[in-house]
């Protein structure tokens, strides 16, 4: 009888192990399809963007550095994206995401700003379209980005309280990354009069 005891203990202590390892996988792949949500809604904005670039071209004959700025910017964000989906884990990648995306709210705000001097393109119904379609992309994004960093909230709780803290060095679950853009300008949607 004195022999099972140590033994209960120790069937015990693993079964504690394993409960606390599965929710920081749970919690893991709930990061990882939270951001796999920003991903689509990403995709989203980034094709909506070739078809705006060129319904302005048109109209915007003077304004070629501004349309090529846009363009350059959205590449760099496909890119990034790329790189943070393939492992949303992976904090660098997901900063430079945030910065890729901010760079290119940038110079979205830019091309609509450019787009104002132009009454024409204003009152064009597939830029009019477009617009809305990329504004309301925009909201989407933002509902993703809350969703994902609630996961990684989460996710970052469960692995720093004690005792999961332990289960998590052992086992070596890295902190999740919260998606955020730095600078409270580019958090604003661009703004779409037209």
């Amino acid at each position: 009888m004195a022999g099972w005891v140590p033994l209960a203990v120790i069937v015990l202590l693993l079964v504690f192990v394993a409960v606390l390892y599965n929710r920081l996988v749970v919690l893991r792949n709930r990061v990882k399809n939270a951001f796999a949500q920003i991903d689509v809604q990403l995709t989203r904005r980034h094709d909506l963007i070739p078809n705006l670039v060129e319904t302005a071209k048109g109209y915007l004959k003077h304004e070629r550095e501004t349309l090529e700025a846009v363009i350059q910017a959205r590449n760099t964000a496909v890119a990034m994206l790329k790189a943070a989906a393939a492992d949303p884990t992976r904090g660098d990648a997901v900063q430079r995401l945030a910065g890729a995306e901010g760079a290119l709210s940038s110079m979205l705000g830019r091309l609509f700003a450019v787009a104002e001097a132009y009454p024409d393109l204003k009152a064009n119904q597939n830029m009019m379209q477009l617009s809305e379609e990329l504004t309301s992309t925009e909201n989407r994004v933002a509902f993703a980005r809350q969703s994902y960093n609630d996961a990684v909230m989460e996710y970052n709780n469960a692995r720093e309280v004690f005792p999961s803290s332990v289960v998590a060095g052992t086992f070596q679950f890295t902190p999740g990354t919260m998606l955020e853009i730095e600078d409270v300008a580019k958090r604003a949607v661009p703004k779409v009069s037209f």
